[in-house]
């Protein structure tokens, strides 16, 4: 059972569809933790073109949506709320699997730092328990 639908998320984050990249949330400790899952299924957008024969969820969109997760974490904060994250960095981002359809894609961003309006999530995507992505995610928060 989840914590937050798709639709509660919504009233956190500002992506939509098709750029929203987690179905529900799981965990949540407000501006310090979350942990979402991202169902990827075959009709995702992306697979049309990446790659015809072979679909591959583009690395981009597992960093994407890690992002999303630690922003659900930071933007639960009650002076944060109606707030956007952006992206400020990448850092050591490390690509280990391929994220395929029919993988359920743990997501899981842990903020480590937040001095004002920046802050640092260390965030990893697993499948069945393998690690997919790592990265060092740092966020502006506006």
């Amino acid at each position: 059972m989840s914590l937050l639908t798709a639709k509660e998320i919504m009233e956190i984050i500002p992506h939509r569809q098709p750029f929203m990249l987690i179905d529900t949330v799981e965990e949540l400790t407000p501006g310090i933790r979350a942990a979402a899952k991202k169902c990827v299924s075959y009709n995702e957008p992306f697979f049309q073109g990446h790659f015809p024969g072979e679909p591959v969820m583009p690395g981009v969109l597992i960093i994407e949506a890690l992002a999303q997760t630690g922003a659900v974490a930071i933007l639960s904060l009650e002076e944060n709320k109606g707030k956007t994250a952006y992206f400020a960095a990448i850092q050591s981002a490390k690509f280990k699997r391929k994220v395929i359809p029919g993988d359920v894609l743990v997501l899981e961003t842990e903020i480590v730092k937040q001095k004002g309006p920046m802050g640092i999530g260390k965030a990893v995507a697993s499948v069945d328990g393998e690690v997919a992505v790592t990265a060092e995610l740092t966020f502006a928060i506006s």
